[in-house]
């Protein structure tokens, strides 16, 4: 064990890991800064560094800057970057729990965000989805699913599902958007989500809409997907289940490249409906130029 005086505090560094307590008198042999860097190399640092705690990356930065290689100086900078990073996630996070936080101090007991994906495609059905958790949740990097990568939506839709104390998701084919057209059918998606809840929401977070029929207090928020964490993640569950989707439509289509372009207007999409005629899950209404 290495003990590192720093600032009337010490640095424990044990089994690869830092550990911070307060400096007491009559500790035992303590080693100054400059020492403790100089007999660690850069990969020994790196491997410190991975073992650290959040609220240790402080400390270990100014550790760091006073190191004499600027290999070490580097990464004192780029831990601090990865800090000033989970600094600013966690104000975001504060921020999109606004509107929830209010509802909850106006003596709402469960409030459910809603959003919808697909309504522009030309193929497809549209989905919405309604999320409720409890006050002051927080996931990191939950936010209007068009700003995420795929990849990440994946991951976040399975931990939203785990960390909701509800969730519900609806789904409207194309026959039924034909049929009632598209603001309709997005009404009636978002009406099957709620009806999958298993306790009704008293209170509702829309991402810039209201729904007709609903005897719920609603309140449309314009960009909700990225102002509340509850919209944000109905946003992403809708997106990841409709995607779902036109991937198993693409194996029975696979000329017309719905794992791509997931039924929207594409160069590619109305090149294929050109050459191959539309397929049952087209909407009909969104294509009386083509037919």
């Amino acid at each position: 064990m290495i003990k590192v005086r720093n600032n009337n505090k010490i640095l424990l560094y044990k089994n690869n890991k830092i550990e911070l307590i307060k400096l007491y008198k009559n500790h035992g042999r303590v080693l100054i800064i400059g020492e403790f860097m100089n007999n660690k190399s850069v990969k020994d640092i790196k491997n410190i560094i991975e073992s650290l705690d959040t609220t240790q990356y402080l400390e270990y930065i100014e550790l760091l800057k006073n190191d004499n290689r600027k290999s070490v100086k580097a990464l004192a900078l780029k831990l601090a970057k990865k800090l000033d990073n989970i600094r600013r996630e966690e104000e975001r996070l504060e921020k999109i729990n606004i509107y929830e936080n209010e509802g909850y101090n106006n003596g709402y007991l469960c409030i459910g965000g809603i959003d919808e994906a697909g309504r522009g495609p030309l193929a497809g059905p549209v989905v919405a989805a309604v999320v409720v958790f409890k006050r002051d949740t927080k996931i990191n990097g939950v936010n209007d699913s068009k700003k995420l990568s795929e990849a990440r939506r994946e991951e976040l839709f399975d931990i939203i599902k785990e960390e909701a104390v509800d969730y519900g998701i609806g789904i409207v084919n194309n026959e039924e958007i034909d049929e009632f057209n598209i603001l309709n059918a997005t009404y009636m998606a978002m009406k099957k989500a709620l009806n999958c809840l298993k306790d009704k929401p008293d209170y509702l977070l829309i991402d810039a809409t209201t729904i007709p029929g609903v005897d719920i207090e609603q309140n449309p928020i314009v960009k909700g997907d990225s102002k509340s964490i509850s919209i944000a993640a109905a946003s992403i569950l809708a997106k990841v289940t409709r995607d779902n989707i036109m991937y198993s439509y693409d194996e029975i289509y696979p000329e017309y490249g719905f794992k791509s372009h997931k039924g929207y207007g594409t160069k590619e999409h109305y090149e294929a409906i050109e050459r191959h005629g539309i397929t049952p899950i087209h909407r009909k209404s969104f294509l009386k130029n083509v037919l």
